[in-house]
């Protein structure tokens, strides 16, 4: 899988082996950590990009409404269970600060919701930090995780700079550049194994900041762009 491509919420599950009906999933079932994200208006979470796109900040998950006291809106989030074990906010704590004192970060892989049951994989990313802060109603936990460039090493130097840059287009440009094209490949209209994609590659001066120069393209036309390009 590589950053950019585009994955119903089914496919998602069956490429990482898992169920995932929550944002959070530190090891689960011993696997790699994920983490789901959005920064769709009216998102539940405020997740946001920093800088060109490499740093997320993750806003920790709120106590289960059946566990809540009035609004899990309006109660802090909880670094324990009830039963004195971590939740998903602490075990990603945790593992922020071991980070923090020299232990190599988590790498987490990081999936973004495009619209409803629709997906990109972003890549993956290291914890590197996390702390609380308190918003207007309560303390919420915030999570700081930067990109890792983890390229195959049979990949040449032009392919390895495409795969870096595809995962860095913004997710307003990725919203609307789905609305665009329909969710369909531009150039022959599949819905199957799209993948988001530079109309000029970046590594000739493209940009991913322009509608204009991204676009939905399915796996066999991707390859074969790729094929002329070189």
């Amino acid at each position: 899988m590589k950053p950019g491509d585009v994955l119903s919420h089914q496919e998602m599950c069956v490429a990482e082996g898992l169920s995932l009906q929550r944002g959070m999933n530190f090891r689960s079932r011993g696997r790699r950590s994920i983490i789901l994200m959005s920064t769709r208006p009216g998102a539940p979470y405020r997740d946001r990009f920093e800088g060109d796109g490499t740093i997320l900040v993750y806003e920790g998950h709120d106590v289960p409404r059946n566990l809540a006291v009035g609004d899990p809106k309006k109660t802090d989030q909880p670094e324990k269970a009830p039963g004195g074990t971590l939740t998903q906010n602490g075990k990603f704590f945790e593992a922020a600060l071991q980070a923090k004192t020299g232990t190599s970060p988590e790498l987490v892989r990081v999936y973004e919701k495009v619209k409803d049951g629709i997906w990109t994989f972003n890549g993956v990313f290291a914890l590197t930090d996390a702390w609380t802060e308190r918003d207007e109603h309560r303390f919420v936990f915030k999570f700081r995780l930067e990109l890792q460039d983890a390229p195959s090493a049979a990949a040449d130097e032009r392919h390895r700079t495409e795969l870096e840059h595809s995962r860095l287009i913004p997710s307003d440009v990725k919203r609307e550049v789905w609305k665009r094209d329909k969710g369909r490949c531009c150039l022959c209209g599949s819905t199957d194994n799209l993948h988001y994609d530079h109309d000029l590659p970046f590594s000739k001066g493209g940009t991913s900041l322009s509608v204009e120069n991204i676009r939905l393209l399915c796996r066999r036309h991707n390859l074969k762009k790729r094929d002329r390009i070189e």
